[in-house]
């Protein structure tokens, strides 16, 4: 935010996409303040260079941070309850299910890049597979 100056306006689209909690919010706002700019969200109409603007931002943001942690309280609670469904099982392995193909081709002499290539993994788990 060093390109901001006073007088300048930071103009966001909604406000989750300007912070993730309430106290991300106010670091930000304070920052803001502290260069003299306005923020201005857009979909709520707000803006912070007013005494009203500046509370309905922090009770804004702190609706939404509770909105998001209800929606990850939700989201532990159905992984949760499909893991003890069997139905969860996560992600299925796909470089740690080759690992002896890393190993024997790189005991070969293969380059790492080579055997990411061949293998259709990452480069970086070759590294880490050889690592371990």
């Amino acid at each position: 935010m060093d390109y901001l100056r006073e007088g300048d306006q930071f103009v966001v689209a909604k406000i989750d996409r300007l912070a993730r909690s309430v106290a991300d919010l106010v670091r930000i706002t304070e920052v803001l303040a502290k260069k003299g700019v306005a923020l201005k969200i857009l979909d709520m109409n707000l803006d912070t260079s007013t005494p009203t603007g500046k509370l309905m931002l922090n009770l804004l943001g702190s609706i939404a941070q509770f909105e998001r942690e209800l929606m990850l309280e939700r989201q532990r609670e159905g992984i949760a309850k499909a893991k003890a469904d069997g139905k969860y099982k996560g992600r299925a392995p796909t470089a740690r299910a080759k690992a002896d193909e890393v190993r024997k081709l790189a005991a070969e002499k293969v380059g790492p890049m080579e055997i990411a290539r061949r293998l259709d993994i990452g480069r970086s788990s070759v590294y880490r597979i050889l690592a371990a």
